[in-house]
């Protein structure tokens, strides 16, 4: 794209944090109408230079230029101004609002008096999402739409601004395959249309389809770019790390024991009062991993809730090694054994106002070794923390730093650091584990959960991520439409016949009769 003009170029652009060089001198373009895809590890400084393109940090050197001419970003309204828009990781969405709503906030259309004129922005923003793919409801609640869809909105949001640049930051963490195929031709259509899109993720697969080039950084510098024609994951994998990365899980035949977890005729409703789950039925050994496949929306959340203590359930129990535990309080449910991975990290497994220390000491805070009596153990808290913390490369490494400044990645695992070392862990449950983690540390925590696997513990594996599934899998279930589908081995299974199942075939259907043609009587 050497004759395509540079719509977006930063130089020498650095950023200091107490303790931290977050941002070391990196010079990056973007040219009109391409796909520039950001790698790094987590903590890599991708955030970081994102939020001082965006407004929301000020570069401590450097400059930031927008169509060859040099600019101050002062905020993110000044940001949109200049033709930039960010769709972050976590949405930035009213959930009770609706999606004009959503889309006017801060922009708002009025008319005579000062009043709302929803009517205008209604049409406007029907006439962006036929102009680039986007089908969405302007009238529907945003609370009640698919992830997939909620995506569709921030992105007709930065579009409704009139963003020339577009910033993704990790766009497919919680996308279906099939949005995420959707999102694709939505960036086709975009780039086709002369926006310019800086596209951040982890999933090595995506960024060498859907970018024309790609920039990595590594410990806050650009260690080089690429070319996706001529680039492999795993060449991508070690500029990011600095070293060979391991992109299968290598780990020895299960050798399952004694049952631990057992469902058995399970209903469970979600919050609209909709049956999800339906006569569930599930068995966990130890020594083994089973994971659960099936397209986002078919009980799963519902399923891993209700097994936490999250949960009611309408009937049906739930026996952990033998006791009933259906109805348990969350605590309780910790207390008898079970570690857990949330899938959704920021509302179920932290509090992003508290220190990483203090986190790290959730459902364990009144016990010892953490308190003596009524009164904290600073001293072993601080000192576990610190263990983990190194254990598990959570960047920055200050336990002192509140959770939520960490990135999305290291409060990933940061969580998974605190259930992993977790004592005596009889079930693990694992939901989208690795989600917004670099390629390092996947592999690193599937090794961790190949460890617990080994050590006798029972682990239940929940992952949108099919090659994530068949890799770690020692057997697997396919949920379609609140129940098990089908259960297999690990070995016996390959992305057709799962995906076959994920649509709801199994595989003892019988093939169409002939017509005229039937097997009774």
């Amino acid at each position: 794209m050497a004759d395509t003009p540079v719509v977006l170029e930063v130089r020498g652009l650095t950023k200091r944090f107490p303790g931290v060089l977050a941002n070391d001198h990196i010079d990056l373009k973007l040219c009109k109408g391409e796909v520039l895809g950001l790698l790094g590890e987590n903590g890599a400084g991708k955030s970081t230079l994102m939020n001082l393109i965006y407004g929301l940090y000020k570069p401590d050197e450097g400059e930031i230029l927008i169509n060859g001419e040099s600019v101050v970003i002062h905020d993110p309204n000044d940001a949109i101004r200049r033709g930039i828009g960010m769709v972050h990781q976590h949405f930035q969405l009213v959930p009770v609002l609706t999606v004009t709503e959503n889309i006017m906030l801060g922009n708002e259309t009025v008319r005579g008096l000062g009043f709302l004129n929803q009517r205008a922005a209604k049409k406007r923003i029907l006439e962006l999402a036929n102009q680039y793919g986007l089908t969405v409801n302007p009238d529907a609640l945003v609370q009640d739409l698919p992830v997939g869809v909620q995506q569709r909105v921030e992105i007709l949001k930065a579009l409704y601004r009139k963003a020339e640049i577009l910033i993704l930051d990790e766009p497919t963490a919680v996308l279906t395959p099939q949005e995420i195929e959707g999102l694709f031709n939505i960036i086709d259509t975009l780039t086709a249309r002369g926006v310019s899109i800086i596209f951040i993720s982890h999933k090595l697969k995506e960024v060498l389809r859907i970018c024309d080039r790609v920039t990595v950084l590594r410990l806050g510098k650009v260690v080089g770019d690429a070319d996706p024609k001529q680039s492999t994951q795993e060449s991508l994998a070690s500029m990011m790390v600095g070293r060979s990365v391991l992109l299968r899980v290598d780990k020895p035949p299960a050798q399952p024991r004694e049952s631990v977890l057992k469902v058995e005729g399970l209903n469970l409703t979600d919050d609209r009062g909709v049956q999800v789950v339906k006569d569930f039925a599930l068995e966990v050994f130890a020594g083994e991993i089973l994971g659960i496949a099936g397209v986002q929306g078919n009980g799963q959340t519902e399923l891993i809730e209700a097994i936490t203590g999250l949960r009611a359930t309408e009937s049906g129990t739930i026996l952990l090694d033998g006791k009933n535990i259906t109805g348990v309080t969350p605590r309780l449910v910790t207390q008898a054994g079970v570690a857990h991975v949330p899938e959704d990290r920021q509302k179920n497994g932290m509090v992003s106002s508290f220190l990483i220390k203090d986190n790290m000491r959730l459902q364990s805070y009144y016990r010892a070794p953490y308190a003596m009596g009524i009164l904290s153990n600073d001293a072993v808290i601080n000192e576990t923390a610190e263990k983990w913390t190194q254990a598990y490369d959570v960047r920055p490494a200050n336990i002192f730093n509140s959770m939520g400044a960490l990135s999305g990645g290291n409060q990933q695992k940061a969580v998974i650091a605190r259930e992993f070392s977790r004592d005596q862990i009889r079930l693990l449950i694992v939901a989208q584990p690795t989600r917004g983690l670099d390629v390092g540390s996947i592999e690193f925590i599937h090794k961790q959960i190949v460890r617990l696997r080994d050590e006798g513990t029972a682990v239940l594996l929940v992952s949108t991520e099919l090659d994530e599934i068949l890799s770690l899998s020692d057997r697997i279930a396919v949920m379609y439409a609140g129940r098990v589908i089908d259960t297999m081995p690990a070995d016996q299974a390959n992305r057709e016949s799962i995906g076959l199942l994920m649509a709801g075939v199994k595989r003892e259907d019988p093939a169409p009769e002939p017509l005229g043609v039937s097997t009774h009587g």
